[in-house]
């Protein structure tokens, strides 16, 4: 029998775009049985939200791609931790990542090395998509997941001119995959 496991999803959106990509990977992880899920924007981050991540046995990490790395404000997130990481607080937690950018490649997969290594400097454990590359056949669609073919965590290309509410499909599925994919490995894994 497996046990309530608690996922956390920590992100900084600038424009909704990010907010609305962790919203899925959200609904992705509550489709598993015995998870709780906390969406915490860390921009606007409260001291039940720390312990929220504290106690968490898995976090996501979600940021958009400004100049082809995180943003500014989950990098200010990012350095608040430090006292967590001399302690090694989140040490074996399962870590995983999703970024978005207004451009096809937009340096998305850096922004992903950005959030991985900040997860194995806090000794965490990272958690990949999952996923062949999708739309890379003659058969193959925009619609299938991972139209982006990245394999380090979830990747969405959200049009600058356009607000959240029109970002692509396979997008928000991919991100709703790796919310899935995390909580399982959780439950598996009896974090």
């Amino acid at each position: 029998m497996s046990r309530e496991i608690s996922v956390a999803i920590a992100y900084h959106s600038g424009y909704g775009h990010t907010a609305r990509q962790a919203e899925f990977v959200r609904q992705g992880a509550e489709e598993v049985a015995g998870t709780t899920v906390h969406l915490i924007a860390v921009d606007q981050i409260t001291d039940e939200q720390w312990a929220q991540l504290d106690a968490a046995d898995a976090i996501i990490f979600g940021s958009p791609t400004y100049l082809g790395d995180v943003s500014a404000a989950f990098r200010t997130f990012v350095e608040k931790t430090s006292g967590r990481w001399m302690q090694q607080q989140w040490k074996d937690k399962l870590a995983a990542g999703f970024v978005n950018s207004g451009a096809k490649s937009g340096d998305k997969l850096h922004a992903l090395q950005s959030l991985s290594v900040f997860a194995a400097q806090h000794s965490m454990m990272w958690v990949s998509l999952g996923l062949l590359p999708g739309w890379n056949k003659s058969t193959a669609s925009e619609f299938d997941l991972n139209r982006l073919g990245v394999w380090l965590g979830a990747a969405a290309q959200s049009n600058g001119d356009q607000g959240a509410d029109a970002m692509h499909k396979s997008d928000l599925a991919t991100a709703e995959h790796l919310g899935r994919r995390v909580a399982e490995q959780a439950q598996r894994i009896g974090a």
